[in-house]
């Protein structure tokens, strides 16, 4: 072990990158490090996979050059060669690397990458390195960059705070999709302000299309998935992006919300059942601090529930509400057999609401998001965004429910999609009005508790 004497302080920021970052936490914004703030690309390394040649002990992981902290840091063993490599998710476009050493730097290195983390390419050499906070411009491009250390300035082995790389990354083979801009240097809200009874606005969309498509977890594949049920965009397909989305249009009330939800077709023997009319797609606040909600970034995408849970993992999910509900008959975790009273078979699930702030998608489409803790977003997490519950409706023969089913299974199967595609200043307009607002609004924006509040939309459902 290096004696301690040996550690730098941590380099000072300006006065300028100080009142910029103080700025940004006022306004809930996060922060952005005065590096990020020149780059004209995102930061595109943040909580990636990180592996190393090898490190001093596990006090010094090679992970925390990627976790934002700049107190932690690497360290290798006291050898030459060493390396340190991340896996951007995809082939990335490097504009810039930043480099802050601890004293233990290399005055004789490469930047190099690489497609497979097999063949190297070099973007940048040295062998005078300075150690310090390194910004290097470089051109290059891979999945993985790794930097390759030949030459130790002090007698211990190599030490790294941040290994931070900007540029573009594109959807890779890992699916990760990284967001753009990103929101770093958040921290979760404790605030409790006061409280109205509720915060939400809704979206009343139906039901439009059924196709064995899901382009969140089949994208491109038409047909590779079990029979969904569309509501909102008309359009949506196994080939659906963000730009189709929006080309698209809507069967939803506001034409603002042009994003797609869906959900396994419900099934009486061999006929499908969709739900009739106008179904109620919840945007709440699921967190204490309500004024700490900020909307969907565009194109975000995620899985709620999962086709393959158990009885009690659906009972027990933390988006379960209320379970399947047929006239008096209540909390089901399956499809009820009957239906006392008469009536439709309605669920109810909720979504997670808080963000990473990185991704827009991940491999198993639900990592990236995770449902608050004690009225809290967790620190992983941080960012809070609308809970979409779905509320959906489905006509039943309530003289014979025997043969109901989903595509996916059991009615604990139950699980959807959603595909952020909303006009953005709609969108904040209702998040703004409705949710920060404290307010109980339809799906104009409008409370007609508190009518002096106005509407967020017109008759038209459009921005005024």
């Amino acid at each position: 072990m290096r004696p301690r004497f040996l550690s730098r302080g941590r380099p000072r920021r300006t006065a300028l990158a100080v009142a910029f970052a103080a700025v940004l936490a006022l306004t809930g914004l996060g922060t952005v490090t005065q590096q990020a703030v020149a780059a004209a690309d995102p930061l595109i390394s943040a909580s990636r996979p990180v592996s190393a040649s090898s490190i001093e002990s596990a006090n010094f992981p090679a992970g925390a050059v990627v976790d934002g902290d700049p107190a932690s840091r690497w360290a290798s063993n006291w050898t030459d060669p060493s390396w340190i490599q991340i896996d951007l998710g995809g082939t990335a476009a490097i504009s810039k690397v930043e480099l802050d050493w601890e004293a233990a730097y290399a005055s004789g290195f490469q930047l190099q990458v690489s497609p497979d983390a097999s063949a190297w390419t070099s973007i940048y050499s040295t062998t005078t390195g300075t150690g310090g906070v390194q910004n290097l411009a470089v051109n290059g491009s891979g999945r993985y960059i790794r930097m390759y250390a030949t030459n130790r300035a002090t007698q211990y082995g190599y030490s790294l705070y941040e290994f931070k790389v900007f540029g573009q990354v594109t959807t890779g083979t890992s699916g990760y999709v990284l967001a753009n801009p990103q929101v770093t240097g958040v921290t979760p809200s404790t605030y409790n302000p006061p409280h109205a009874y509720f915060h939400e606005f809704q979206a009343n969309c139906t039901a439009n299309h059924n196709l064995p498509d899901d382009p969140i977890v089949f994208a491109g594949q038409p047909g590779k998935s079990h029979m969904h049920t569309f509501l909102g965009n008309t359009t949506t397909e196994a080939n659906s992006t963000l730009a189709s989305l929006q080309a698209g249009s809507t069967s939803c009330l506001a034409p603002g919300d042009k994003s797609g939800y869906w959900m396994p077709t419900m099934y009486d023997g061999d006929t499908a059942v969709n739900p009739v009319g106008l179904q109620t797609i919840y945007y709440k606040s699921s967190v204490n601090d309500y004024t700490s909600v900020r909307p969907f970034p565009p194109g975000l995408k995620f899985v709620v529930g999962s086709p393959s849970a158990t009885s009690t993992q659906f009972a027990t999910d933390p988006g379960f509400v209320a379970g399947w509900e047929c006239g008096n008959s209540y909390h089901n975790i399956d499809l009820p057999i009957d239906c006392p009273g008469g009536g439709q078979v309605n669920v109810r699930f909720q979504a997670p609401s808080c963000w990473n702030g990185l991704y827009l998608d991940t491999p198993d489409h639900k990592s990236h998001m995770a449902y608050p803790v004690n009225g809290s977003c967790p620190a992983d997490h941080p960012v809070a965004l609308p809970m979409i519950e779905f509320k959906m409706a489905f006509p039943a023969n309530t003289a014979n429910m025997s043969q109901l089913h989903l595509s996916s299974g059991r009615g604990f199967s139950f699980h959807y999609d959603f595909f952020n595609a909303w006009d953005a200043p709609t969108l904040a307009a209702m998040v703004n009005h409705c949710i920060i607002g404290g307010l109980q609004c339809d799906s104009r924006g409008y409370d007609e508790t508190q009518p002096s509040k106005g509407a967020a939309l017109n008759a038209q459902y459009l921005l005024p």
